[in-house]
Parts: structure tokens; C-alpha cells; sequence
């Protein structure tokens, strides 16, 4: 069976953090990965090459196959800093109103700038996706 094409890594965060040219995005890279870390309580992991991740979980397939992979994350791009919050957002239209100008995919929340966003409200969204996939992949 094929694995993930983007798996976790040994690379280092910090070197990844420090490399991003655009000091604004660096800065803000930095206050989303402190979000992340005190809502998992985990350490952040490179995953692939561009994904700063932090927990684990392990999803199975309808088709049986099992992967890991992080319960939250975030990579900066070249359009916008894209943060994957694993749970969705169907459940979080109250927050979804409250947070300020974005756009999103099914599982990934897409920003400009931290600024853009209510930091406060994207604080609680990252906190209650973690909480639901932890109780929704236990272990």
C-alpha cells in the first residue's frame, strides 16, 4: 500500500522558521506555532518539507489503510499561511463569524496575515479542533 506522501520528519522547526524571508510572516509563523504547542501540548515536527505540525493521531481509511498524521498545523506559502485545522469547520460557525478575513477548504484555513485574523477567536478554534479529534481518535 502507498504511504503519505508528506510524513513526519527530523528537520528542524526553528531552522525551517527562521529561513522564511518575509520578516511579517516569520513573526506571525512564530505566534501561530505557540497557539499550536499550548493547545496539543506538543512539541512542533517538521512534516514534509513546508508543514510545521504538532500531535499525532492515527486516521484509518474507510478502506482499512492507517496513517499518521498531526492533529494541527500550518505552513506559511507563497500566497498565504494555510492552517490545517483536522477537524473541520462545519461545527464552528459562531467562531467562523468572529474571526475575520480568510478562506477555507474543507480542513484548511487559509490567511494573509496573523493581523487579518481575530487572534483570540483562532486561539479557540485550534483549542476545540484539537479537543474534537482527540476525542474522536483516542490514543
Amino acid at each position: 500500500m502507498a504511504e503519505l506522501k508528506t510524513q513526519k520528519t527530523a528537520a528542524s522547526v526553528s531552522s525551517f522558521l527562521n529561513a522564511i524571508k518575509d520578516d511579517q510572516v516569520r513573526k506571525d509563523c512564530k505566534t501561530i506555532a505557540g497557539i499550536m504547542q499550548k493547545a496539543t501540548k506538543a512539541r512542533p515536527a517538521m512534516w514534509g518539507s513546508s508543514i510545521v505540525g504538532f500531535g499525532t493521531l492515527n486516521y484509518t481509511y474507510a478502506s482499512g489503510r492507517e496513517v499518521e498524521w498531526m492533529m494541527t498545523g500550518f505552513s506559511p506559502r507563497k500566497q498565504n499561511i494555510t492552517l490545517y485545522i483536522m477537524a473541520g469547520f462545519d461545527k464552528y460557525d459562531d467562531l467562523m463569524a468572529k474571526l475575520g478575513t480568510y478562506s477555507c477548504g474543507k480542513s484548511c484555513l487559509y490567511i494573509k496575515r496573523l493581523s487579518d485574523v481575530h487572534v483570540p477567536t483562532l486561539t479557540k478554534l485550534v483549542e476545540s479542533s484539537v479537543k474534537h479529534m482527540r476525542k474522536r481518535y483516542p490514543g
